[in-house]
C-alpha cells in the first residue's frame, strides 16, 4: 500500500510542467569539420588549447567557471597584443573568492571581462576562436582552466573545427550570457 502511494505521488510530480526547462527540442547540427578529443591528465589539454588560441586571427570568446592557469591567461593577453579581439565571461562567485584567479590580470591587460551573476554556477568552460569564420574552433568540455584540471583531475575536452552552424550556436549562446552579465568593475564594486 505504501509503495502505491509513493508511485502515485511520483506520477503526479512527473506530470507537472517544469518551468525551469525550455520545452523546445534541441537543435541538431550536421556533422562536419573535424573533432579532436582529449582527456586529462593523460593528454595535454592545455597545450591543445594553447595551439587553438595561438591560431586565432580575429576573435576569442571565453566562458570560464575557473581561470587560474597563468599560461592560458598569458596566451589571451598575447592574442590581444597581436590584435585579436578577446572577451571573457566568468563566474562571479569563483572570480571573487578565487585566490589564484587570473581574471584581474586579464582586466589589467585591457581585456573586457564580464561576470555572470544570474546563475548559481556559471559552469560553462568554452573557448570560441574566430567563431564568425568558417574555419573557427569551439573548445568545450568539463575542463576548467586550472592546474588541477590539467594534472590531477579526470577531465575531457572536445575541439570542433570547421562547423559554422555549431560555431554560430555557441557564439549566440555566449552573446546571450554576455547580455545578462555585469562588467567586471561593476560586479567587484558591489561585492
Amino acid at each position: 500500500m505504501r509503495w502505491a502511494a509513493v508511485l502515485a505521488g511520483l506520477t503526479l510530480l512527473l506530470a507537472q510542467p517544469v518551468a525551469a526547462f525550455d520545452p523546445r527540442p534541441a537543435t541538431a547540427h550536421a556533422a562536419q569539420g573535424t573533432v579532436e578529443i582529449l582527456f586529462s591528465p593523460h593528454d595535454d589539454i592545455e597545450a591543445a588549447i594553447l595551439r587553438v588560441l595561438r591560431g586565432a586571427r580575429h576573435s576569442i570568446h571565453v566562458q570560464a567557471y575557473l581561470l587560474t592557469s597563468r599560461t592560458l591567461a598569458a596566451a589571451l593577453i598575447e592574442a590581444k597584443a597581436r590584435g585579436v579581439h578577446v572577451e571573457v565571461l566568468a563566474d562571479r562567485e569563483q572570480t571573487a573568492r578565487g585566490e589564484n584567479s587570473q581574471i584581474p590580470l586579464l582586466v589589467a591587460a585591457g581585456i573586457p571581462v564580464a561576470l555572470e551573476v544570474r546563475y548559481a554556477a556559471a559552469h560553462n568552460k568554452i573557448v570560441l576562436v574566430d567563431a564568425a569564420d568558417a574555419g573557427g574552433a569551439v573548445v568545450t568540455g568539463s575542463y576548467n582552466f586550472t592546474y588541477s584540471a590539467r594534472t590531477r583531475n579526470a577531465e575531457n575536452v572536445v575541439i570542433l573545427r570547421g562547423n559554422p552552424p555549431v560555431l554560430r550556436a555557441y557564439l549566440d549562446n555566449w552573446k546571450r550570457h554576455r547580455a545578462e552579465a555585469v562588467p567586471y568593475a561593476e560586479a567587484i564594486l558591489t561585492d
